[in-house]
């Protein structure tokens, strides 16, 4: 949540994202701009800035910190063994759509599997794996750090060896 908040600050309107019109000056423009993110952004900046704020930075980010570099050890040691990790990409299917926009800790649990790439720095690719009640679920191949190229050969052989990216959800 806090790298979410840092980096999603950078939306301004000027550089980057969308530009919401008819500002008066800068700071107002800056305003309507981030108005135009969705509920859930706005959730996740807030509690990232939380997060970082004084107070609050060494009780929950300096002790994430750590945690991510146990979480990269990790990693690094299971790829002294494979070159690629699977594992599904979610706990559940695909929601429907606007089913959990109300429900907030379901859309942070759903993230459960893909978060541990994203904090360790390593990458990771989701493909289709199949449907339950007409609804897709994923495969998440992680990989080394720097080496995207065997996890996009693992992906793509996976693509086609298998049916499901042909096959559209219903639903």
């Amino acid at each position: 949540m806090a790298e979410a908040s840092s980096n999603l600050s950078r939306y301004d309107g000027v550089r980057y994202g969308t530009r919401a019109e008819g500002a008066a000056d800068l700071q107002e423009m800056y305003s309507r701009t981030r108005a135009l993110f969705g509920a859930e952004v706005k959730r996740r900046v807030m509690l990232g800035t939380y997060v970082l704020s004084a107070g609050y930075y060494d009780a929950y980010y300096v002790k994430a910190q750590r945690v991510r570099s146990l979480i990269r050890s990790d990693f690094d040691r299971a790829f002294e063994r494979v070159d690629v990790i699977a594992t599904p990409t979610s706990p559940t299917t695909a929601f429907r759509l606007g089913e959990k926009l109300d429900d907030p800790v379901q859309m942070y649990l759903a993230d459960v599997f893909t978060v541990s790439a994203n904090l360790a720095g390593i990458p990771a690719i989701s493909v289709p794996c199949g449907f339950v009640d007409g609804l897709p679920t994923g495969l998440q191949f992680t990989g080394r750090a720097w080496d995207e190229a065997t996890l996009f050969r693992a992906a793509a052989n996976y693509e086609r060896l298998t049916p499901w990216s042909a096959r559209a959800p219903r639903g």
